[in-house]
């Protein structure tokens, strides 16, 4: 079976909270994760949407486009607004030959919000998880016969987060709708990481290899802190530094014939935890893992 590794610009620059970044360029970010060994990254706040200007900078550094972040409206907004909302990055992503577009949901989410502590994320019936399926199907549709399929982002601080509200999506939405698996974000969310993957790697096209520190989560108190609070604790981490079992996580994957992209995909202080070095421990992990579960880089 055959793997890319991939990373996110987000242990450089946190677009979340930008005071939590690196002052490099796009240009030093591409060196030091080519350096790494990285072959892909994803899309983030200083990359340019011009494939003219972008794609020469990344041919540079032998990287591509593995990915990006688009901040969708859908679960207070319609189907129409969102095709014009993602038109731009989508002829990008098209003209740079990237895998998918990750969905994240940011009506109604609190990850950006320091002040909203996790306790008070909103919470989402099954009729209207029903309703948000619906069209979250019908989008992906439409994004898929333009050349491009998403991926959903179940996430931290977001309306569909725990394992229970993911299975319910996954239920209440067609295949159309593929996922994006997070380890890190479902183990914060107290999902049991294999279980989601046993049940729905039918529909998993993209994996975000996020490891967590396990006594950081431990230590919150989500009726006080944030989302920004944990990443800014150090919540997240890169593999092979944190508390998740990342054999056991891509063995599994492999077992139900995943291939495609993992992504090292790690916020977390910049300062405190050097960009370079935390992603050549992520790519010196995922080497030895994805050996043991035979893959081929």
């Amino acid at each position: 079976m055959k793997a890319k590794l991939g990373i996110a610009p987000i242990a450089w620059w946190n677009d979340d909270l930008e005071e939590l970044s690196d002052d490099v360029s796009l240009e030093e970010c591409l060196r030091q994760a080519s350096e790494a060994g990285y072959s892909g990254m994803e899309t983030g706040r200083r990359f340019p949407m011009d494939p003219a200007i972008l794609g020469p900078v990344l041919e540079r550094y032998g990287i591509s486009v593995c990915g990006g972040w688009f901040s969708g409206l859908l679960l207070s907004g319609e189907i129409e607004a969102e095709k014009d909302r993602v038109a731009a990055q989508l002829e990008l992503f098209k003209a740079m030959g990237a895998p998918c577009i990750v969905y994240g949901e940011t009506a109604g989410t609190i990850q950006g919000d320091q002040s909203a502590p996790l306790a008070s994320k909103l919470k989402l019936d099954e009729a209207q998880i029903k309703e948000y399926g619906r069209k979250l199907t019908a989008f992906a549709e439409w994004c898929a016969a333009q050349g491009m399929p998403l991926s959903y982002h179940h996430h931290m601080a977001a309306p569909i987060e725990t394992e229970a509200e993911l299975d319910l999506l996954m239920a209440h939405s067609g295949a159309a709708l593929p996922l994006l698996f997070d380890a890190g974000h479902m183990a914060f969310a107290g999902g049991d990481v294999l279980r989601v993957i046993d049940t729905h790697h039918a529909r998993i096209n993209h994996v975000h290899t996020k490891d967590i520190r396990g006594n950081v989560i431990a230590g919150l108190d989500r009726s006080r802190h944030s989302f920004l609070d944990a990443v800014i604790k150090g919540a997240f981490t890169v593999p092979g530094d944190g508390s998740l079992d990342f054999d056991a996580i891509v063995q599994r994957l492999a077992a139900h014939g995943y291939e495609g992209w993992f992504v090292v995909e790690a916020e977390q202080d910049p300062i405190k935890n050097p960009p370079l070095k935390m992603a050549q421990t992520g790519h010196q992990e995922l080497l030895r893992v994805m050996k043991n579960a035979g893959y081929s880089v």
